[in-house]
């Protein structure tokens, strides 16, 4: 491999809006691709140096030692002021253009007028105040109304102020809510939420491409529709309608894609253009305020009784008109008669009341307010109706002709309208978006995003209650401005020209679509680099120059759909999910880090409280049902889903977030719950500590065991894996690190859920004695341990293996906890394998706490047990009723709520055998040769000195009652006598054992020989060192012939309980 360095001052990408230029080394291996080193160890130009350079003199010889991992200071700060916060997105693509037409100097930051006020300003004023304010108003009356205002602008108030907390609480890069919402909760809710925000743009696109539409066919050229509205009534004028917007929308979508696509830069150079039209249309609204004033604008409206009648129906607000002293009817007349001759067959209504012209817009002087304070609600087909107006109408009659009047398009209700207005307070993000570009990120965006919330918030405030004050009733809730000659309703009430407002808005609606165009991909594409969805990973790829090829077809294809739904009363109630969604977040993040008291939390913005961020959620999560329920319900189910999917792959990013930071108070208020006192049996579960060995290279002996703890626990309690390198810890430390990542990936492999202890110790025995003693947390401790039996206990080599199992199993007995020994571990299922059939013995030979109950009901629970059915077998002796203690152990179960087939097993006593008695010399002899070739040269030596000092010759095996003694004189013959009488007495409770051994096994061996699983009771160890190698000899034979055996002992309390 051909290995190339060369210095360079890359700049990292520690986020996918995060840059950090720093001086470096780059590696390029054989395979050309750049390997970076790390920003802030060894990566300043003064690496390369030699160590004589970089501590010259004796000033720094004292941390000489410490160069290769700890920068010098003046590195570092060095490395600190080449810090460069570059956004990706547009800023790289319009960068890229410009090198390819030469260079160019480069821009100069932005302040906070230009960076942050002006963008807010532009992203908040938009497509509802020009389209549905009126509307609204009307509808919802000016105290309505304002209350509705009054709730959205605070709620983006509030977000605006935790928002600032978050973003002065440190370098902000590129990529706004997202990066704020994902480095303050986590990877889960920053994908999440991440989603949902890029999910709210895309749909704002569709909405302001919606409006864009609705402004250029109602308003500007009617005539260009395909579908012809003309000579349509009902549900198909607004089926034609909404064909219409179909049909344009997608053009226009397509076209604005394709302008994005080409060229981001002219976007961002008329973006000042499009501001410029907002701007001048509200400005032309207050004027035109002040103009009602002094001279209100002409703009009648006819009514039939109090009813609104539509504009193109009549040519004059007249039944009948005198000309030349004849009376002549009027095209209003033959819209409601059969004909246009005074003795014609009328319309009941159109007979019984008048025709009265009213004024439009009557000024702010007239006293309309009173009239417009109170809302005014109403059912889809309802006619506008103006109220205080006399009216002659038969209660019991039909309507008829209801085609002539101005009809309501929807039925309108609170809610519906708080939906339909929150779109137009979104848009409190585009200083945050912009921070890369910021001189002073720290302090513009608080200053410019809460004056620009300010600012907005009270001209929708006043223009609620001019609104109210300025225009008649019957014109507010006429939406498309039927009853006004088509005009924009809005417009009527602009100076100089109604069509200031018309051309203004389309500019506008044209300009938030192409932002939103703009601004979406790059975030879907910032969450795809991120890595944390790994389906959404082709999204983070794109042209050359960084453009976002992939997530802007996506966006485009998302954004239709809103367009299908071709309604802006309907697509403005999702985006709102959306933001309110992203909003909610926003507060729950400042409130978690100013809570959790986090050392890293310093914002230099210190007007920011917790109360205030909890109202803000609060108040989020109120409007999200209100605007709509089920969309709520849509838009959590959608983040929960992402969520948990990026829970479920594991997203591998640690940013500090403030979910670890709950985790860690919580944990630490359970601990200390926990350690009020031990839990009550009804709350007991194995909490297991698994003891694993490790080979020569660090991999896991028995990776069974694993399998066995997860069918055992499924995912519930506490689950530690415990293992011990032997050795010192500054010579061993790099074994056991290693040992421990491979504890983890066997436990990820496995599915198993806890944590692991890697002990470095002198000898095995002492660190295995370490992890049953000091393993888990305060009152989280395990009080079950799982280790596999040796399996080459026999041989010479393994002497000492099995002696420290020996000693595990009296740990666990002296410390209470109970022990699980899974013999052939081997041959166990691993967690993808499945039993159709077969049984899970239990042997319950004595009462260990009901372990043995519960263990089978547990793994029974896990999907490779579930289809093996539980027998219990238990042991009668001769004086026991047999009958009796069946129907017993049947009741007993009975109230455990656990099925089993019982039966019992009736062992009566009988005679020792020959062949017991020859097995248990086999073993003894054995004992003994282990023994004498364990003998230590110190032990040797004493036995040798001992014989001379008393003249006396050692026999081979003290012990051994095949071994002669050979006495030197009648002194010694007693001690002989009675070492013979001790080894007669411990041979005869060998022999008794082994006799209970094989029984025992054969009745098992016979019952449960095709059984899946056996547990077994497991006999307690030898009180003293002497017999350690019986004793394991016994378990042997107790398990003769058997699968799979789980020796199980108890850890001396109760574990089941029959109450609730």
């Amino acid at each position: 491999m051909r290995i190339s360095c060369f210095n360079s001052r890359p700049q990292f990408k520690t986020s996918p809006h995060l840059t950090l230029t720093v001086p470096c080394c780059f590696c390029v291996t054989g395979d050309g691709n750049p390997k970076e080193s790390s920003p802030f160890i060894n990566s300043s130009a003064a690496t390369n140096m030699d160590k004589s350079q970089q501590y010259d003199g004796n000033n720094m010889a004292l941390f000489e030692e410490e160069m290769d991992t700890s920068p010098m200071v003046s590195s570092l700060l060095s490395t600190l002021a080449n810090y460069s916060n570059l956004p990706t997105g547009s800023k790289e693509h319009e960068e890229a253009e410009n090198n390819e037409e030469g260079s160019r100097p480069s821009k100069k930051p932005l302040g906070t007028l230009m960076g942050v006020y002006l963008p807010c300003i532009q992203n908040i004023f938009g497509v509802i105040l020009f389209l549905r304010m009126t509307w609204m108003v009307g509808i919802g009356g000016v105290f309505g109304s304002f209350i509705i205002v009054f709730m959205c602008c605070s709620t983006t108030m509030l977000t605006a102020i935790s928002m600032s907390a978050i973003a002065t609480n440190g370098v902000v890069p590129a990529g706004g809510s997202y990066y704020m919402i994902s480095r303050s909760l986590g990877p889960e809710f920053g994908g999440a939420v991440g989603i949902c925000f890029y999910l709210g743009t895309t749909f704002a696109g569709a909405m302001y491409i919606l409006g864009c539409i609705e402004i250029l066919l109602i308003y500007i050229v009617p005539q260009a529709a395909i579908f012809k509205i003309e000579g349509l009534e009902g549900p198909e004028a607004e089926a034609a309608l909404l064909n219409n917007m179909r049909v344009y929308g997608t053009i226009v979508l397509s076209f604005m894609a394709l302008v994005v696509f080409v060229g981001v830069k002219y976007v961002n150079k008329l973006a000042l253009v499009f501001l410029a039209c907002v701007i001048l249309s509200i400005l032309s609204v207050y004027a035109g305020v002040i103009k009602t004033a002094i001279d209100p604008p002409v703009f009648p409206v006819c009514l039939l009784g109090n009813r609104t009648l539509l504009s193109k129906g009549y040519d004059v607000c007249a039944k009948v008109i005198e000309i030349d002293n004849e009376t002549v009817t009027t095209k209003l007349w033959r819209s409601f008669c059969d004909s246009e001759y005074l003795n014609a067959t009328c319309d009941e209504y159109f007979n019984n009341n008048n025709v009265t012209e009213i004024q439009g817009i009557p000024g702010v002087t007239s006293g309309i307010l009173a009239e417009n304070l109170f809302g005014n609600y109403l059912e889809k087909g309802m006619i506008l109706e103006k109220r205080g107006l006399a009216s002659d109408v038969d209660p019991d009659s039909p309507t008829t002709n209801s085609n002539r009047y101005v009809l309501a398009d929807i039925t309108s209700f609170f809610t519906l309208l708080v939906g339909i207005y929150f779109p137009s307070v979104t848009g409190i993000m585009a200083g945050s978006n912009r921070s890369g570009d910021l001189r002073d990120a720290q302090k513009s965006i608080p200053i410019g995003t809460i004056a620009a919330i300010s600012t907005t918030s009270t001209v929708y405030m006043s223009c609620v209650v001019l609104f109210g004050a300025c225009i008649e009733g019957v014109v507010l809730r006429d939406k498309f401005g039927e009853g006004v000659s088509g005009n924009l309703v809005i417009g009527t009430l602009a100076w100089p020209s109604p069509w200031v407002i018309v051309f203004g808005s389309f500019f506008s609606t044209c300009g938030a679509g192409l932002q939103s165009l703009t601004g979406a991909p790059r975030l879907l594409q910032a969450i795809s680099r991120d890595g944390i969805i790994p389906f959404l990973r082709i999204f983070g790829h794109g042209k050359a120059n960084g453009e976002p090829t992939w997530a802007l077809l996506l966006t485009a294809s998302i954004c239709e759909i809103g367009i299908i739904i071709a309604s802006l009363d309907a697509v403005a109630p999702i985006l709102s999910m959306f933001f309110l969604m992203c909003y909610m977040f926003v507060n729950l993040a400042c409130a978690l880090q100013t809570l959790l008291r986090t050392p890293n939390w310093r914002p230099r913005f210190k007007f920011y409280h917790w109360a205030l961020s909890f109202l803000g959620m609060s108040l989020c999560l109120s409007l999200m049902f209100m605007c709509s329920w089920y969309y709520a319900i849509v838009a959590m189910g959608i983040a929960t889903c992402i969520y948990k999917y990026i829970e479920f792959y594991r997203a591998e990013k640690e940013w500090g977030d403030g979910i670890r930071g709950i985790s860690l108070s919580a944990a630490r208020f359970a601990l200390m719950r926990l350690e009020e006192g031990p839990p009550h049996t009804k709350n007991w579960r194995p909490q297991i500590l698994v003891l694993v060995s490790m080979d020569a290279e660090q991999n896991i002996e028995q990776p069974r065991l694993l399998s066995l703890t997860n069918q055992l626990k499924a995912g519930k309690g506490l689950t530690i894996v415990g293992t011990c390198v032997q050795g010192t810890f500054l010579d061993n430390y790099t074994d056991a690190h290693k040992a421990d990542q491979s504890l983890r990936k066997l436990m990820e492999t496995e599915k198993v859920k806890g944590f692991t202890q890697v002990v470095i110790s002198s000898n095995l025995r002492d660190g295995t004695s370490h992890l049953i003693q000091v393993g888990g947390l305060g009152g989280l401790k395990h009080n079950t341990v799982m280790v596999s039996w040796p399996r080459n206990w026999k041989q010479p080599e393994c002497h000492q293996e099995f002696r420290n199992f020996i000693e595990v199993v009296r740990e666990t007995t002296i410390a209470s906890i109970a022990l699980l020994v899974p013999k052939n571990i081997s041959s166990y299922p691993s967690n993808g394998e499945r039993f159709t059939e077969g049984h899970i013995d239990v042997w319950w030979v004595v009462h260990d706490g009901g372990m043995l109950m519960l263990l089978p009901f547990l793994l029974r629970q896990h999907k490779v047990w579930r289809k093996c059915k539980m027998r219990i077998f238990t042991v009668a002796q001769m004086d026991d009723n047999s009958i009796q203690m069946k129907k017993d152990l049947l009741t007993f179960l009975y109230h455990l709520r656990i099925d089993a087939v019982v039966e019992v097993v009736e062992m009566h006593d009988g005679d020792i055998s020959a062949y017991t008695y020859e097995k248990t010399l086999i073993m003894e002899q054995r004992s003994q040769i282990l023994k004498q070739m364990h003998l230590t040269k110190n032990e040797m030596e004493r036995e040798v000195q001992l014989s001379h000092s008393k003249n006396v010759s050692t026999p081979t095996s003290p012990t051994s009652p095949t071994s002669p003694a050979a006495p030197a004189g009648g002194a010694v013959a007693r001690p002989d006598n009675k070492g013979a009488e001790k080894e007669k007495s411990l041979l005869t409770t060998d022999v008794r054992r082994m006799h209970t051994a094989m029984r025992l096994n054969e009745v098992i061996t016979k019952k449960s020989k095709e059984a899946k699983l056996v547990l077994l009771n497991m006999p307690g160890p030898p009180k003293n060192r002497v017999g350690e190698e019986n004793y394991m000899e016994f378990l042997e034979v107790l398990t003769e012939g058997l699968n799979r055996v789980l020796l199980v002992r108890g850890g001396g309390r109760e574990v089941i309980t029959i109450y609730s």
